[in-house]
C-alpha cells in the first residue's frame, strides 16, 4: 500500500509541474472551508474546476494560519485569486480581503439557511397546530351530527370550522408567500434577470435583494410572528458583498472580450443571446429545487429562441459557433456563489472518516489526489484536467504501469485436524 500512495503522489506532482509548465492556469475562483476529522483540516478548493487546491491539516483556523497555508499553494500555482466564497467567519473575510486581496463572496446557502432557521419553524408551527385544530373540530362535528344534526351546538360547530378552515388558509398562504419569497433571494442573484433574460448590474441586484429582505420583515409583522432584527440586519450586511458578485462577473467577461474588437451588432449578440444561452443552461443543471428550476428553465426556452432566430446564430460557420459556445460556458461556471461542493467534499471525507475507522494522516494527501485525477465528470475530464486545461492520462494505468508484480499474499498453514 505504500508503494502505491507514493506512486500516486510522485504522478500526480509530475502531471502538475507539466500543467503549470504547458498549461493556461486562469484566475481561481476558489471556496474555503474548515472540516474536522480526527484533526483539523482547510480545505481550499477550486469551484469552477472542482479542483482541491488545498487539504491540509492544520492546528487551528485563524487567519495567520490560513494565510500561510494558502499562501505558500498559491505561490507553487502561480495562480491569482478571483474571488473567495465563504461562510462569514472574520478569518476567511479577512483571507480574502486582506490576504489574497480579493471580493469576499457570502455563501447564498448559508445566508437563506441562515432566514429559515429563524422562522420556518415559527411558520411551520402554526400552520401544524391550525390543521390540528381544524382535524379536532371536524371529529367534533361528526359526533355532533350523529346526536343532534339541527341542535344549536352542531351549528356553533359549524361556524368554528369555518373560522379553523379560515385560520388554516391563511398560514398556507403565509408559507407559500414566505416560500416564494426565500426563492426569489436565490433567484435575483444572477448576471440577467429570470423574468426577460435582461442585463442587471450589482446595484440593481442588491436593491432586489433589500426588497426581498423588507418584504419577508413585513410579513412576519403583518401575521404576528416575531421579527428577529438581529438575523435580518446581519443578512442585510452581506447583501451588498453577494452582489457584487455579478458586477465582478460581468468585469471578467469584458476583460477577456477586450482580446477581440467587436461591433455593436456582436456584442449585442453576446450579452442578450450568447451569454444568457450558456448560462441558463449551467444553472438549470445546477438547481435541484422544482419551482427554480422550472423558472430557470422557462429563462432557457425563451432565450434560445431568441438565439436559433438570431442573424449572427444563423451566418456562423458550425465550428466557429461551438467555439463561442464554449466560450460561453467557460464563463458560464465562473459564476460561483456557494460553497455547495466544498460542503459535499467535507461531507465525503467525514464519511471515508468514519467507515475506515479512521485513516493515517499520510494517507489524507492521496484521497486530495485520487479526488483531483482520478474523479471523472460526465464528460469524462477530471478537476485537475479542468484546472490546468490539459488531457492526463488515467492514474492508474500510469501508476500500475511503473509498479512491479505484487507480492502474492501469505498463505496460512493448514490446520492440524486431530483424529481418533
Amino acid at each position: 500500500m505504500q508503494t502505491l500512495e507514493h506512486a500516486i503522489r510522485e504522478t500526480t506532482a509530475t502531471w502538475e509541474r507539466e500543467g503549470m509548465a504547458e498549461g493556461e492556469v486562469k484566475p481561481i475562483i476558489g471556496a474555503v472551508d474548515a472540516t474536522f476529522l480526527s484533526r483539523l483540516m482547510l480545505v481550499l478548493m477550486d469551484l469552477a474546476s472542482g479542483s482541491l487546491l488545498v487539504e491540509e491539516v492544520a492546528p487551528d483556523r485563524t487567519y495567520d494560519t490560513w494565510q500561510a497555508v494558502v499562501k505558500a499553494r498559491l505561490q507553487t500555482l502561480g495562480a491569482p485569486v478571483c474571488s473567495l466564497v465563504s461562510d462569514r467567519a472574520q478569518a476567511l473575510i479577512k483571507l480574502a480581503k486582506t490576504g489574497l486581496g480579493c471580493l469576499s463572496i457570502p455563501d447564498v446557502f448559508h445566508l437563506i439557511h441562515a432566514l429559515v432557521k429563524s422562522y420556518s419553524l415559527a411558520i411551520g408551527s402554526r400552520l401544524r397546530q391550525a390543521r390540528q385544530a381544524l382535524s379536532q373540530a371536524q371529529e367534533h362535528l361528526a359526533k355532533l351530527q350523529t346526536g343532534d344534526p339541527g341542535g344549536t351546538e352542531t351549528e356553533l360547530a359549524r361556524v368554528a370550522l369555518v373560522a379553523r378552515a379560515a385560520e388554516v388558509s391563511r398560514w398556507e398562504r403565509v408559507h407559500g408567500a414566505y416560500r416564494l419569497h426565500l426563492e426569489a433571494v436565490s433567484l435575483i442573484v444572477h448576471p440577467w434577470r429570470v423574468a426577460d433574460s435582461t442585463p442587471q448590474t450589482a446595484h440593481e441586484v442588491e436593491g432586489q435583494l433589500q426588497a426581498a429582505i423588507d418584504a419577508i420583515e413585513e410579513l412576519m409583522a403583518t401575521n404576528g410572528l416575531p421579527v428577529k432584527k438581529k438575523v435580518l440586519d446581519k443578512v442585510r450586511r452581506q447583501l451588498a458583498d453577494l452582489a457584487a458578485l455579478v458586477d465582478l462577473w460581468w468585469q471578467g467577461v469584458w476583460q477577456d472580450g477586450e482580446q477581440i474588437t467587436l461591433t455593436p451588432r456582436w456584442t449585442s449578440w453576446i450579452e442578450q443571446v450568447l451569454l444568457p444561452l450558456q448560462y441558463w443552461r449551467e444553472a438549470v443543471s445546477r438547481t435541484s429545487c422544482p419551482r427554480c428550476k422550472a423558472k430557470l428553465r422557462q429563462a432557457l426556452e425563451a432565450v434560445q429562441t431568441r438565439f436559433d432566430a438570431h442573424p449572427v446564430t444563423q451566418q456562423l460557420h458550425p465550428d466557429v459557433l461551438e467555439s463561442w459556445l464554449a466560450w460561453a460556458a467557460a464563463h458560464a461556471k465562473a459564476s460561483q456563489r456557494a460553497s455547495s461542493a466544498i460542503e459535499g467534499r467535507n461531507g465525503s471525507l467525514s464519511q471515508m472518516h468514519h467507515n475506515h475507522r479512521g485513516l493515517p494522516q499520510r494517507r489524507y494527501q492521496v484521497w486530495t489526489l485520487l479526488s483531483n485525477c482520478d474523479c471523472r465528470a460526465s464528460d469524462g475530464t477530471t478537476p485537475a484536467s479542468r484546472f490546468f486545461r490539459r488531457h492526463f492520462p488515467d492514474l492508474f494505468e500510469t501508476v500500475l504501469a511503473h509498479i512491479e508484480e505484487l507480492p502474492r499474499p501469505r498463505e496460512r498453514k493448514q490446520a492440524i485436524v486431530i483424529s481418533h
